[in-house]
Parts: structure tokens; sequence; C-alpha cells
């Protein structure tokens, strides 16, 4: 049948071999003996898809039996497999091809590393890793990893292995069959940086999934990530610290990290390496977040000195990151006096220059955190960073926008501040967005009357009434109610203008005269 010219005849007979083939290894060798394979072998490149996807599926299975792979050597067939993996051919073919190779290369690691190499390829399908489950690949996986002669075949297998942990079906599979323990204690043991490397970021992989991280941890990775941070190794050190961040989703590992991985990544933010330090970073802000106790594990881990040097990074994901633990750590009033000792706000000045919206942003919003405090808005308006905080008025950035005028308010709480921000546009500007619906926001209309409260005369000129709170003294003038849009003039620009039939400026001179 399998020298038949009729393609359905050629499947059909394919499919029963394969069926044979699968219960037994008596049944590959009888099958062997009947000269199967030299058939078989003419068929791998048949033009029919299904004839050619069936006869590799057969070699799949046969090729687990010493004899057969004997033969298969003889004919040469590794070079008519590997023409079968291409991307265009049907993912059965690409699992049973390869597996194919894998048993081939029991006895040649060039093969095995050639077969890994596939697999890390094809892995990349959640269809074909779900076949490499059902096969028990997955077994044969982690047998190379125990094997310490397989030892230049571990990165390859690793890579196969980080590829199906991103599958939730798959990852369970390795829970439950000891699987995932056994990797995890691999990776503890190895003192290959390449290897740590890529399992650390096998873990980050896989707990962008909820139920991932539920699996990983079951299986305490917390313990293996922490440890990641101790090698010497930078590249160790970012994996190990993204995977961290990836995990800080699941409450569990978010307060086991918190019990032992703080210290250790404080630590790395005084690293000479620029990617350690913002990938430490982020994960002390993913773990900060809404979490009081590791806020404070940070301020124990002496942190708030680094972290306040880090807003001088180099990268923008660090500074960004480093203004979000400090107002994480400022939801505690001590730890918030303790930041502003280190000169946070003159800090500042320089992020809220950046480009980057994220750092704008959470300079912006560092500001607002820390702006409540009398001295800290001094600190600011000396340092030159009210300025740059008017200009993020005008951004486009809606979240900008927003922390910026939340910023602006904070700091128009004493009257030497606000007028300040009056003379560099501050009031100008929010006016301007104030009358756009798409611009205006809450705290938008609530900078714009903090403002206007430190500046009676123009209060009472735009809005045509003052608040019972406030209070009129020396310098106040009514100048009569001007339209949205119109520019306020100052006494002094006033003065300057000629007289006319206009009603009068009323003045306010109370200071008491000298004797």
């Amino acid at each position: 049948m399998l020298s038949s010219p009729e393609e359905e005849v050629l499947a059909k007979a394919c499919d029963a071999l394969y069926k044979f083939a699968s219960k037994g290894d008596e049944n590959k060798v009888t099958l062997l003996g009947l000269g199967a394979v030299e058939h078989l072998y003419k068929l791998i490149s048949h033009e029919d898809p299904i004839v050619r996807r069936n006869a590799i599926m057969v070699f799949g299975i046969m090729a687990s039996n010493h004899d057969v792979r004997k033969l298969l050597r003889e004919l040469d067939v590794t070079n008519s497999l590997i023409s079968q993996l291409t991307p265009e051919e049907d993912v059965v073919i690409h699992e049973f091809a390869t597996l194919c190779l894998a048993h081939m290369a029991v006895e040649y690691t060039i093969i095995q590393l050639l077969a890994l190499k596939t697999l890390e390829v094809i892995s990349k399908d959640r269809e074909t890793r779900i076949i490499l489950g059902e096969s028990k690949g997955l077994d044969c996986l982690l047998k190379i990893l125990e094997t310490n002669e397989f030892s230049d075949l571990h990165v390859e297998a690793l890579a196969v292995l980080a590829n199906c942990l991103e599958d939730v079906h798959t990852l369970q599979l390795i829970h439950q069959t000891g699987g995932l323990k056994k990797l995890l204690s691999f990776v503890g043991v190895s003192t290959v940086p390449s290897i740590q490397k890529n399992a650390a970021k096998a873990i980050t992989r896989a707990a962008y999934d909820s139920e991932n991280r539920k699996i990983l941890n079951q299986e305490e990775v917390e313990k293996c990530l922490i440890n990641l941070l101790e090698i010497d190794n930078d590249g160790v050190k970012v994996a190990a610290s993204q995977a961290i961040s990836a995990m800080c989703e699941n409450l569990a590992s978010k307060r086991a990290f918190g019990l032992q991985g703080i210290p250790q990544l404080v630590q790395l933010l005084s690293s000479d390496n620029e990617e350690v330090k913002e990938a430490a970073v982020t994960a002390l802000a993913n773990l900060t977040a809404a979490s009081p106790s590791n806020a404070s594990a940070v301020a124990e881990a002496e942190g708030i000195e680094p972290l306040v040097n880090t807003l001088n990074s180099q990268r923008d994901g660090a500074i960004a990151n480093a203004a979000t633990v400090l107002t994480n750590l400022a939801m505690q009033q001590p730890f918030r006096v303790n930041i502003q000792r280190c000169g946070i706000m003159s800090v500042l000045e320089e992020p809220l220059r950046s480009t980057n919206s994220q750092v704008q942003s959470k300079a912006a919003f560092a500001v607002a955190t820390f702006g409540c405090d009398a001295d800290a808005r001094t600190e600011l308006r000396n340092a030159g960073g009210l300025g740059p905080l008017v200009e993020l008025l005008r951004s486009k950035n809606e979240e900008v926008r927003r922390n910026a005028c939340w910023a602006v308010m904070v700091c128009a709480s004493d009257e030497l501040t606000a007028f300040e921000l009056c003379r560099l546009g501050a009031l100008d500007i929010l006016e301007e967005i104030n009358l756009s619906t798409g611009c205006k926001n809450n705290f938008s209309e609530a900078a714009l009357e903090k403002l206007l409260d430190n500046n009676l005369s123009q209060k009472y000129s735009q809005m045509g009434y003052l608040s019972s709170s406030n209070i009129i003294t020396d310098g106040f003038y009514d100048c009569g109610q001007i339209k949205p849009g119109v520019k306020f003039l100052s006494l002094e620009e006033l003065s300057m203008q000629k007289l006319t039939d206009h009603r009068a400026i009323i003045f306010i001179n109370a200071k008491p005269q000298e004797e």
C-alpha cells in the first residue's frame, strides 16, 4: 500500500502504521523487518501534505527504537526532516519531525543541539507546546537538564522550556509532574550565568498570566529569584529584578519579596550599571505600590538616599520609577520628612525638564506630594523648579497636564510661590486650559482658584466676587470685570495707559503712614 499511486491510500496506510507503531516497541521492529522505513522515507517529501504529514508522524514514533534510528542514519534522513521545518508547514509536521530528530540525537550531541534549536523556534506556537507536552517531550527536556554530561545543551533546553512556561496548560503539566520543582532546583544550583539569566526571563514571561503566577508562588519561586539577585553578573541581576516586578502582581509573592528581597534590591541602586539600577528601582516601585509594609522595608534598608540619587540617573525608566517609590514612601509622614531632608525638591528640577512624558508625569506628581511642606516649596522655588513645572501645564499628555495642575495647586499654598507661579504665566495657561472642555480637569480648576486666592485683585476682576475667607490687604485694586481670555493688567501696566472716560480704578493703600 505504501507504493500505491493513490494519495488517499497512502495517507490511510501511513495513519494505520502510526497507530500500529504507537502500541509498542515490538510493532516498530515488525515494521522495520517488513521494510516500511524505506518506503516511508520516500513519502516524507511527498507533494501531498496529508501523506507527508502522516509519514513523518510514523517516523516520529518509530525513531524511539534503536534499530530504526540506525537505519534512519544510514538513509541520511536528517536533511529531509530539517527541510520540513519551514514556517509554512503544518505544526504537526514540525512537531514529529523534531521528535524524530530528537530521538536520533541520543547518540549524537550535535544533532541534539540542532533538534533543541529547532524546538526553540517552533515551541513559540501554542499548538506545538501542547503536542510537546502530550508526547512527553517535556520529560526529555528535564532529563537533559538533570544530566551533567549534557551541560552543553542546557541553555538550549532551557530556552524551549521557557517558551512552554508561557502556556498555562503546559505549566500546569510541568507543575503536576514535579518538573517545575526540578527546574527551579536546577537553576538554584547552576553556576552558568546564561542559564540563570534565561531562567529568570522564562519566569518573567510566565508571570504575565495570573494562573501562572499562582503556580510559581506555590513552588516558592521567590526564593529562587532572590538568590539570583546575589549572583555576580549584571545580566542575571537585571533578569531577576524584572521577574520580581512581574511576580508582584501576585499579593502572596509581593509579601514574600517584602520580607526577604528588598534589601538586595536597595543595594543594586548603587550599581555602576544603569540597566541594573533601572531594573531594581522598577521592582521596588511595584513592591511598594499600595504596600506600607514594603515601603517601610525600603526605608529600613536605608533606601531613601540612593533613591533620591537615582533621580539623576541616565535612564528615563530609572528616574520615573525612583520618583514613584519616593512618593509611595511619602505616604508615611516620618519617611516624607527624611526624603525632604535629602533635598528631593531641588533634585526634581532636572526631571521636570525631561522630554519623556513618563518622567514628567512622575516628577510633577512627586512635587504635588512633597509640596505640601512650606520649606519644600521654598526649596523648589530657589532651585528654579517652578519654571519647568509651569511649562508642563502646556503638555499635550493628559496625565502630565493633570499632575502638573495638581502640583501647581499644592505649590500655590503660600503667597511667595503663588506670586512666582503667576509671574511665570501659570494663571494665563490655567485660564486657557479651563476654557477648553477637552483639557480642563478638577485640578486645573482648583489650581486656578488657589492662585487667584493669592492674587485677589485678579480674582475679583475675573470672577466678580471674593470668598468670605479672602481678606483685602494693601495693594488690592479693582479695575473692573474683564472678559474671559482678556489679559489682566498689572497696576504698573494700568498706570502707563492714557486717561479715558471709563470708570476709575479703585486702589487700596492700607499701609500705616510713617511718622
